[in-house]
């Protein structure tokens, strides 16, 4: 009896994958020819071939179905600072930056060119990688609180403008202007990590005073 109860619970769960995974695939076939705000859920569940009651069983609404989206695209995404300034543990553990990882998969890329969803990828990364960023930043510095907010900010929209600029532009050599931006963005954090530019002006100096 518990053996019959596993068997139909697994096959449960495979079903209830399988017919997420075509919600899924349905709204990102959608996106190449539509913006995401003008699809609906009629036209989702006629793609994925299935009723509007089956849709409702398993998501709220169409942004609950981008969420589950964000969430896969950004489950083997390496953090900001792991990348940065521990390339090789990101490779041992086979993650990547976001970039690396839009360009790698075309399912992903359609998300940048949609204003709607790059606006729900910036909360997703804010959401994810703020507070160990900003939390990292203000104990191996002098930063203040809303120093480091600004400088994570700075970061995300910069990277989201230029993943839609290649995208758009469709870039050969992502590859290359990816280790450009990389290694201006690591020169950017070493200078305050290892050497505060208001030790300069007497900041410090002033403080203890």
């Amino acid at each position: 009896m518990i053996r019959e109860k596993q068997k139909k619970t697994t096959r449960n769960n495979q079903r209830t994958r399988q017919t997420r995974g075509a919600i899924r695939q349905a709204v990102l076939a959608m996106l190449e020819h539509t913006p995401f705000l003008k699809i609906t859920v009629t036209e989702v569940c006629s793609r994925a071939r299935i009723n509007r009651g089956t849709f409702y069983l398993h998501y709220y609404d169409l942004e609950d179905v981008l969420d589950d989206i964000l969430e896969e695209m950004f489950q083997n995404t390496a953090g900001i600072f792991s990348y940065l300034f521990h390339p090789e543990e990101t490779e041992d553990h086979r993650a990547c930056a976001l970039c690396a990882s839009v360009h790698g998969d075309a399912r992903y890329r359609l998300l940048f060119l949609d204003g709607h969803i790059s606006g729900q990828i910036l909360k997703k990364a804010s959401a994810l990688y703020k507070e160990d960023y900003v939390t990292y930043l203000m104990s191996h510095s002098l930063l203040t609180f809303q120093e480091a907010e600004a400088i994570f900010c700075f970061q995300m929209n910069g990277c989201l403008a230029v993943n839609r600029m290649m995208l758009e532009n469709r870039c050969p050599d992502w590859r290359q202007i990816q280790r450009v931006l990389d290694g201006f963005i690591r020169a950017g954090m070493e200078h305050f990590l290892i050497h505060d530019q208001r030790d300069e002006n007497g900041w410090t100096a002033g403080r203890r005073g």
